[in-house]
């Protein structure tokens, strides 16, 4: 029979082992978000040691998210939503899909569109200059095989939050744009509910404005108007001067002819002869609009401004 001595001393040795062993767990949760009971298990399987533990957690949530997103695979995608990241003469807008809004809301869905949008940024950052904008359209293979900051595949990172949110998600297309230096770019996304390096919102808009004049403008500030213009009121090309204004200014669909959506007493061509700049190009994009993915698109495949 244990001594009443004996069994105090027990007590007291195993009080600080106890103590750093929940230490550890709490550490181990913290960093990686994963279960108490699964992080247990990992300290378990490796003698409380923290690195192997946390590698092994996400080993298998690798594993786990890659037969999830299999088994998911196929149901359909509407919610979801656009990432944008302008940096100087270089811009991306990405979609991202899933199955309901609630996910849309999620962090990890949108921790995932961040690094999305940046994966594009960096592959139009590393495509040469030139003379004229470049436009790069992917669509999902393609930015697929992109790497993310670890280093691992936006493949396995999709997968990886497939399995994290529960419900199936999918990398839709990606648009790029590589400005030449006398060429400036600004983007807006709506609704805009977060700051950074990426926006994200539903609608994204992106301008390149060229300034016609040695005139001292904020171009962001304007830029940030007229995307906002775009983003509310869908144009479909920017116009000429040979594009005769729609008889119904509700039908028109040339940006210059249009009213402006922040003051309607006025023309977008008007404002731009104000500032004297002229819209080079304009992109909007919107979460689920319906579009034909061409996967046989070559990555090399650019579209250049006329």
């Amino acid at each position: 029979m244990i001594s009443s001595k004996i069994l105090a001393r027990f007590v007291h040795l195993q009080g600080p082992y106890l103590a750093a062993e929940k230490s550890l767990l709490a550490t181990l949760r913290k960093k990686t978000g994963y279960t108490f009971s699964n992080c247990k298990k990992a300290l378990e399987l490796h003698n409380n040691d923290i690195k192997q533990a946390e590698t092994w957690l996400r080993q298998q949530a690798q594993t786990l998210g890659w037969a999830k997103a299999t088994k998911l695979e196929g149901r359909q995608t509407s919610q979801g939503l656009v990432g944008l990241s302008v940096n100087y003469k270089n811009a991306a807008l990405v979609e991202v899909n899933c199955e309901t809004d609630f996910v849309a809301r999620n962090k990890e869905f949108h921790k995932y569109v961040e690094e999305a949008t940046l994966s594009c940024l960096n592959f139009v950052q590393t495509q040469p200059e030139d003379k004229t904008i470049k436009k790069i359209t992917l669509n999902s293979e393609q930015m697929k095989a992109f790497l993310a900051t670890d280093g691992k595949s936006l493949a396995d990172h999709l997968a990886l939050m497939i399995g994290t949110v529960g419900e199936n998600a999918s990398l839709k297309r990606g648009f790029c744009v590589k400005a030449p230096s006398d060429v400036h770019l600004t983007g807006y996304v709506h609704p805009s509910g977060n700051d950074g390096s990426v926006l994200l919102g539903k609608i994204g808009g992106l301008v390149a404005l060229k300034p016609l004049s040695s005139k001292n403008l904020d171009l962001d500030d304007i830029g940030k108007k007229l995307c906002q213009h775009i983003v509310g009121m869908n144009p479909k090309k920017i116009g000429t001067s040979d594009d005769e204004p729609a008889k119904d200014k509700e039908e028109e669909v040339c940006l210059i002819h249009q009213e402006f959506l922040l003051d309607d007493s006025i023309t977008v061509k008007q404002v731009l002869d104000e500032y004297e700049i002229e819209v080079v190009d304009f992109k909007r994009l919107e979460c689920g609009e319906g579009t034909v993915e061409n996967v046989n698109q070559p990555l090399e495949l650019l579209e250049t401004c006329q």
